[in-house]
């Protein structure tokens, strides 16, 4: 597919924002990334420039123990299909780390801060920049993330565990 496909481009970066956002679950776990492990499921849609939207489903898995945290996740839209991997780090309520998009050769870095059951990043990489505000209830995350320097002009998500 050519990068200069609006569709393209944009739903790489997405599922590297998804997965990322993720991450609020840890705020109430015992160590930061407790209540996150294992699978989890959900749809949302994706908004681009031209007001375009589209849907996406995607499956995320996470392992890891402590401050530390390994995830991947695949998303799969009408006309595209990502896969993402990322390692993620906590330390007194700062999360880092980094990201990586194989299918579209794409990675970057990620920051943010953990406060109760909300998680704010910041993510780079790509030629893009992007924020995120992630917050939990129960077993469902919900995501929201607004792009800068690519087509795509925001995302919204919700993910389920099991």
């Amino acid at each position: 597919m050519s990068m200069g496909n609006v569709h393209v481009r944009g739903l790489p970066r997405f599922a590297a924002l998804a997965v990322l956002a993720c991450t609020a679950t840890a705020a109430l776990a015992a160590t930061p990334f407790d209540a996150f492990l294992g699978s989890w499921s959900g749809t949302g849609q994706v908004r681009y420039d031209d007001g375009r939207s589209e849907s996406m489903r995607c499956q995320a898995f996470y392992t890891g123990s402590g401050q530390r945290l390994n995830l991947a996740i695949r998303c799969n839209s009408a006309g595209s299909e990502v896969a993402i991997r990322g390692q993620l780090t906590e330390a007194g309520g700062s999360v880092s780390g980094t990201w990586e998009e194989r299918t579209f050769n794409a990675a970057g870095a990620v920051k943010g801060q953990i406060s109760g059951n909300r998680l704010t990043l910041s993510v780079t990489g790509g030629g893009f920049t992007g924020s995120m505000s992630v917050s939990l209830g129960g077993s469902r995350q919900t995501v929201a993330i607004s792009t800068q320097g690519i087509p795509m002009r925001s995302v919204s998500v919700v993910l389920a565990k099991g």
